[in-house]
């Protein structure tokens, strides 16, 4: 089943139908895969059907701040939802993974508090010279670099992550264009046009775009839970430049975790990840002077993923 979101954006759902098809309403979003299990084969069609089993999660991001009363989530708590985002990007870019649409939607929240990262259809291994398709990452929170058509690696997950963060403080989107071109232009009136210099090698011409400069963050989410850090760690996350771009290991350990004693969680290698301060890691996250170019061609495929991340040290 599929849903139009806001945004050009499609949810995958399964409806649990009780009584008359028209009546059903509950939507339930998934996690973790717990079992595959074999359906009949279509000879004449070859075709075989599987039935897959996942656990059930509560709702997604999307959901949990639709049902937040007002004034909206507290300081702590959009932290320790950001801590375990990051924690999850972390591991994924540490392991050479980039998910390329993680949005509201694509971030499962239990009834506990605990975050999953799903959906994991366009989520590549990446390396060196792969070309990848420009059409990933629901507009909304789609980076510069893929909004330009350039090559883009791990820090487009970045740059999605500061779209969700000051969210989680607007209760609303922070760049809702309609097309390409005004997501852009809306972004430029944040973060102030880039200058010549700073323009990529792409079509698209830097004189396309009005000179702006740029406005507050702070002012740009309006509100004010946001605290100093962490207006500082979504400046870094929201930085033009991929190659300026804080990486998800390093925005853990800004002063904005630090200083209420949240720590970077370490991978174990036994258990098939990487230590975050191994040599391996280091060179496999997304600091890691690999870039992937675009293509039209659609690379899409269809995965799924979770994790379990500790509360915080506090």
């Amino acid at each position: 089943m599929l849903q139009k979101l806001q945004g050009g954006g499609w949810r995958k759902s399964v409806r649990v139908i009780n009584g008359p098809l028209e009546q059903h309403q509950l939507v339930i979003p998934f996690g973790k895969l717990l079992d595959i299990c074999h359906g009949p084969r279509l000879e004449h069609e070859q075709q075989l059907i599987l039935y897959m089993v996942f656990e059930h999660v509560d709702q997604d991001l999307a959901s949990y701040l639709e049902r937040c009363p007002s004034p909206g989530l507290g300081a702590e708590r959009i932290k320790y939802l950001m801590y375990q985002i990051l924690s999850g990007v972390d591991f994924l870019h540490a392991n050479r993974i980039v998910h390329r649409d993680l949005k509201p939607q694509n971030v499962l929240v239990t009834a506990a508090g605990q975050v999953k990262l799903a959906d994991f259809g366009l989520a590549r291994i990446y390396d060196v010279h792969m070309v990848l398709t420009s059409v990933v990452v629901t507009l909304w929170y789609r980076s510069p670099e893929v909004l330009l058509t350039t090559s883009y690696a791990t820090p487009v997950d970045i740059w999605s992550c500061g779209c969700i963060f000051a969210e989680l403080f607007r209760r609303k989107p922070l760049f809702s264009g309609q097309s390409e071109a005004d997501q852009l232009s809306k972004i430029f009136d944040v973060i102030g046009t880039p200058s010549i210099d700073e323009w990529p090698d792409t079509s698209l011409p830097w004189n396309t775009f009005a000179n702006r400069p740029p406005t507050s963050i702070y002012n740009a989410v309006s509100s004010s839970e946001l605290c100093l850090a962490g207006t500082e760690l979504l400046e870094l996350m929201l930085a033009f430049d991929p190659a300026r771009r804080v990486t998800a290991a390093d925005a853990l350990q800004h002063r904005y975790f630090r200083d209420d004693g949240y720590t970077p969680i370490t991978f174990s290698p036994s258990s098939s990840s990487l230590s975050s301060s191994s040599p391996v890691a280091d060179s496999a996250r997304s600091d890691t002077p690999i870039h992937m170019s675009c293509s039209s061609n659609d690379d899409s495929g269809h995965s799924s993923a979770d994790g379990q991340l500790p509360e915080p040290d506090n």
